[in-house]
C-alpha cells in the first residue's frame, strides 16, 4: 500500500476508532436545590478523562486566595483520582478567577500538585463564579501507556 493510501486509510478509519473506546460517564451529585446539574461530573471516555468545572466551594468557606486554590485543587485531584489516573495524567487545565489579582497566589498552591511536567493551562478572569467562589478549575487528564 502506497504512503498516501495509508495515511488516507488512517485518517478515515481514526474517528471510527475514537467512537468506538469505551465511554464511562460520571453523574453531577444533586445539589442544594435537590437536583443534579444537567451535566455529568466527568466522562471517561477510552484513555481520556474530561472534567467538568469544580469550585473551591465559594465564601461560605472563607479563607484566602491560597486556601480556596488549596479547596479547589483537592477537588480536581479527587476527581482525577477517581477516574483512576494521577495529577501527572493532566495534559490540559482550565482556571477561572474571580479576581485576577489572584494569580499568584493561584500558583503558588498549584505547582505544588505537580511531580512530571506541567500541562497546558488558561488562567481567565471570570469576574461572579458561582456560590462566589474564588476559582473554578476543569480539565483533561490521559492514561499514559507503559
Amino acid at each position: 500500500m502506497k504512503p498516501a493510501a495509508l495515511a488516507a486509510l488512517v485518517l478515515t478509519l481514526a474517528p471510527a476508532a475514537a467512537l468506538a473506546a469505551p465511554v464511562t460517564y460520571v453523574p453531577s451529585p444533586v445539589g442544594p436545590t435537590g437536583v443534579a446539574p444537567p451535566f455529568s461530573r466527568a466522562v471517561m471516555a477510552g484513555d481520556t478523562l474530561y472534567l467538568s468545572g469544580t469550585t473551591d466551594g465559594g465564601a461560605k468557606l472563607g479563607g484566602t486566595a491560597a486556601d480556596a486554590a488549596k479547596r479547589v485543587m483537592d477537588n480536581l485531584k479527587g476527581e482525577v483520582e477517581a477516574g483512576g489516573l494521577t495529577m501527572n495524567d493532566l495534559v490540559w487545565v482550565q482556571i477561572f478567577a474571580a479576581d485576577l489579582g489572584d494569580y499568584a497566589a493561584f500558583n503558588e498552591v498549584y505547582r505544588t500538585y505537580f511531580t512530571g511536567p506541567m500541562p497546558t493551562r488558561a488562567f481567565i478572569g471570570a469576574g461572579h463564579l458561582l456560590g462566589d467562589a474564588h476559582f473554578e478549575v476543569m480539565g483533561v487528564a490521559v492514561r499514559k501507556t507503559k
